[in-house]
Order: C-alpha cells, then sequence, then structure tokens
C-alpha cells in the first residue's frame, strides 16, 4: 500500500474535515435563523431558503433536523452575528462574517489568520464602504428585459440585470432577496434559480501578483478553517493562467 495509501487517507481524511466544517457551518445558521424566526420554513423565509442551501450542499437530513429541533426548544447556545474587516495581501479588502457564543475566541482566530497570512484586521467599516450588499440571483436564460418586467411588475427594487453567455444574474438590494425570489418563482413557476444569496458585491477589484497570491491562499484557507466563520468576501483578483 504504502505512499499511495497515506495519500488516499489523507485524502478521505480532508475531504471528511470539510464535509464536517460545512454541516457545523450550516447547523449554526439554521439555528439561529430557526431561533429568531421560529422553525417552522413554511412561515419563516429565511429558514426556507437556508435548508435549501444547505440540501442543495448535500446536508444531511439529520443535521437540519436537529438544528430546527433545538432552536424550537427552551434555551440553547446564545450565538451572536460578529463582522470584521481588514486589508488582505496586496492591498485587497477582505469581509469576514461569524457566528459566535465567544467573541474572544472568535477575534483570537480570525486575528491570527490575518497576521499568519501577512495581513492585518482594520476598524469597523474600513472596508465596507468598497462593496455593494446585494440580493443576487441567477438562472439560465438570454432575455433580461422579460425578467426584468416580471420583478418591476412585483415591485422589487432592482439595481440591475445583466445577461451573458445564456445566463441571467439580477442584482437588488439585500432587502429585497426573498421579494424578488418570490416574484420569479410566480412569474416562471419551476425556474430552477442556479445562485440566490445576499452578498458583498467588490465594486472595483484587486489584481494580485507574485507572492500575493500565495500570501492570499493561505489567507483564505486560515480563515476557512476557523470555527466561527461563515462566510469570507473579498475584492482580491487572480489572473489565470491563460491569460497571458
Amino acid at each position: 500500500m504504502g505512499r499511495n495509501f497515506e495519500n488516499r487517507k489523507h485524502a478521505i481524511f480532508k475531504t471528511a474535515a470539510q464535509k464536517s466544517k460545512l454541516y457545523s457551518r450550516y447547523g449554526k445558521q439554521i439555528y439561529v435563523v430557526a431561533k429568531n424566526g421560529g422553525a417552522t420554513p413554511e412561515s419563516n423565509p429565511a429558514l426556507k431558503h437556508i435548508i435549501e442551501r444547505a440540501k442543495k450542499d448535500q446536508v444531511p437530513a439529520h443535521v437540519i433536523e436537529k438544528a430546527c429541533e433545538k432552536a424550537a426548544g427552551v434555551g440553547g447556545e446564545d450565538f451572536v452575528t460578529v463582522r470584521y474587516e481588514g486589508f488582505g495581501p496586496g492591498g485587497c479588502s477582505v469581509i469576514v462574517d461569524c457566528l459566535t457564543d465567544n467573541n474572544n475566541r472568535t477575534i483570537t482566530d480570525v486575528r491570527s489568520a490575518f497576521t499568519k497570512a501577512g495581513a492585518r484586521l482594520g476598524a469597523a467599516g474600513s472596508v465596507a464602504h468598497l462593496f455593494d450588499h446585494l440580493a443576487v440571483l441567477g438562472l439560465p436564460g438570454d432575455d433580461g428585459d422579460k425578467i426584468l418586467e416580471a420583478l418591476l411588475e412585483h415591485d422589487v427594487d432592482v439595481e440591475d440585470v445583466e445577461c451573458e453567455d445564456g445566463r441571467i444574474r439580477i442584482f437588488a438590494r439585500a432587502g429585497e432577496f426573498y421579494r424578488a425570489k418570490t416574484a420569479l418563482q410566480e412569474s416562471f413557476p419551476g425556474v430552477e434559480l442556479d445562485v440566490a444569496e445576499i452578498t458583498f458585491v467588490p465594486q472595483d477589484h484587486r489584481v494580485l501578483t507574485g507572492d500575493d497570491i500565495a500570501a492570499f491562499e493561505k489567507l483564505m484557507t486560515l480563515l476557512n478553517d476557523c470555527e466561527d466563520v461563515q462566510e469570507v468576501y473579498h475584492n482580491a483578483s487572480i489572473p489565470s493562467e491563460d491569460a497571458g
């Protein structure tokens, strides 16, 4: 067996660790959303959405059910959302969203990740102004005008609709997410959304080169390994190998 077996075993353990991290992340998100808005998806659109995302990412049903049952009970953990902003390699901007029941642990882990990658944390608001907080929905198609018309009929405040390579992307204010999603589902029954998220969209990108690319990838790996980190947003752009 030798080296091949060791490599295969390492890959299996790595995959298992990634799955465990993914399940834990969704478990926390589902718990918090259910705790805040009710543990029944039919009456809690945010819970319905996060469960749909979890199922798409192949999170087992028992993980979802356990988080909902936990939220429906009395007591439980007291998670809070925390956002950190900082400056990554090459001067790129980074936003880190966390769910935590221990602020000291979270800030220590996030700061350590930045420091090890040669990056630094900034004050609240130091980079957020370089991003737009938007609802982004995507679906196959090439008739953006038809999509825009349907959204406007449902009084959705649309920022932009882009059509490219047979895909349509809709951008709206973050608070319009559920209204926009419902409008699409009602106007186009059976529509399959390949993107449905509330995210930070960078206004400009910072192109990374040389050693900054490796340092940035290290930062992303370290942040994704942090127990409390839920989402990481950035404006870094890494040139593709074929681009030259």
